[in-house]
């Protein structure tokens, strides 16, 4: 199967790859000098990743600490820039050291150029979250 490139199709084909747990072929959507950004990111956690090298080192962990299994009630929204997409989705699995559920609610701004995820803003709510660190895949020492 070709990757596809139109912005809707080529965020499903992520969805699918976050579920396969496949982090590598996640990272490869991306453009080499895309840009990652997490505007209500706690303390700690990053705002702002640029480059894929640098969303590849954000990601590698990720399955380790969160088991996604579902990412119900998507819906993507097309805007008057072709190439830009706004998402509101859940993402929902376990936390992978305690086993506790996993639901957490997403609004995304995404940008597509030439096949690539040039821009993600990705609006979570870490309050969510458990603060006991279950979730922070972002620990140096995890890495």
């Amino acid at each position: 199967m070709t990757t596809p490139t139109q912005p809707a199709e080529l965020y499903r084909h992520g969805l699918r790859l976050l579920l396969d747990k496949d982090i590598p072929a996640w990272v490869d959507l991306w453009d080499d000098d895309g840009v990652f950004e997490f505007p209500f990111a706690p303390p700690g956690w990053p705002r702002r990743l640029e480059g894929k090298a640098a969303v590849a080192d954000y990601m590698r962990g990720y399955p380790d600490h969160i088991d996604l299994q579902d990412f119900p009630d998507l819906k993507i929204h097309r805007t008057d820039d072709p190439g830009t997409i706004v998402v509101e989705m859940r993402g929902v699995g376990r936390l992978v050291k305690s086993g506790a559920p996993y639901d957490m609610t997403y609004i995304a701004v995404v940008t597509v150029t030439d096949g690539r995820i040039t821009h993600y803003r990705d609006y979570w709510n870490p309050l969510a979250l458990p603060q006991d660190g279950t979730a922070d895949f972002t620990e140096a020492g995890d890495r």
